[in-house]
């Protein structure tokens, strides 16, 4: 179980940062970089993540109902510029020289050196104009290590670290 100040401290570190959202689907790994993810509840833990309905990801999250989001750390840059670009190849492929793991309970992959990780099961869907937008359950908080790096941030078209 997931607590109230665990799932507040993990968020303090993205409300502004550029994630990378993966999701395990049997053949392959899927993900992409995106900036709409939100914490909607503390309790109980519930994040708002925003793809594009006609997306591969949409598809294969409708699929599975799990993935994981994962905060980008400002040494990450390299890493979020993979995931936004068209015709990527696989995310196993794009994270081969990145330390990863496979998240517990979502089986999606996760970035060992992302400031904050999350994996979640879709509660809820909406389709909002060219947009799915997923609730989602927070059900593990995997452990990483890029939180001493502070996020990668994405203002003005452009990549962005603090300080």
């Amino acid at each position: 179980m997931i607590t109230t100040a665990e799932f507040t401290e993990t968020l303090a570190h993205f409300a502004t940062g550029v994630t990378v959202v993966t999701v395990a689907d049997g053949r392959d790994d899927i993900g992409s970089t995106i900036t709409a993810v939100a914490s909607i509840s503390a309790e109980p833990p519930l994040v708002m993540v925003s793809v594009r309905s006609d997306s591969y990801l949409a598809e294969v999250i409708d699929r599975q109902g799990t993935f994981a989001v994962n905060v980008l750390s400002a040494r990450q840059k390299a890493v979020a510029g993979r995931f936004a670009a068209a015709g990527r190849p696989s995310a196993r492929l794009l994270l081969a020289s990145e330390p990863h793991q496979r998240g517990e309970h979502s089986g999606a992959l996760v970035l060992t050196a992302a400031v904050a990780a999350l994996e979640c099961e879709v509660a809820q869907r909406v389709v909002a104009g060219d947009h799915t937008v997923y609730f989602a359950s927070v059900t593990a908080l995997p452990r990483v290590s890029g939180a001493a790096d502070g996020p990668l941030l994405r203002y003005g078209s452009r990549y962005r670290t603090l300080g």
